[in-house]
């Protein structure tokens, strides 16, 4: 059975500073998935310009929601770190498919590096098989 996320060993600031770092995205991903379940008239714009039917945004939401609790976990972090990651890649996809500025494109991929910042600094496991000097 696989064991407790291990802190930082030596560093209470390193582990406070992952836990907030790791609130940010969380607390991201939780605002875009309660926006998923309105029906306002920005969300039907937003979803028609990528493509997307709205019969889609519910579950979506959902996912999303899901995906930010999964990481917020600390048992279960690295294996929502991997879901989230996977969801903003497709977040990513979906902007660069419909020419969106860099602007969009690039807040996806800046949640993404706080997820695994967040998580690198606080689980001293984590580090020891990541090729980083912290």
């Amino acid at each position: 059975m696989p064991s407790e996320p291990q802190p930082a060993s030596g560093s209470k600031a390193l582990v406070w500073i992952g836990r907030i770092i790791s609130a940010l995205p969380v607390l991201a991903l939780c605002f875009s998935a309660s926006m998923k379940f309105g029906d306002s008239k920005e969300l039907q714009e937003g979803i028609a310009q990528l493509g997307f039917p709205m019969s889609v945004v519910f579950g979506l939401g959902i996912v999303e929601l899901a995906c930010a609790l999964i990481y917020a976990i600390p048992y279960t972090s690295v294996l929502g770190a991997i879901l989230v990651t996977g969801y903003l890649g497709g977040a990513v996809a979906a902007h660069v498919r419909v020419g969106d500025p860099p602007g969009k494109i690039a807040a996806p991929i800046i949640i993404g590096v706080l997820v695994w910042l967040g998580l690198v600094l606080r689980d001293a496991r984590l580090r020891s098989v990541l090729p980083l000097r912290l």
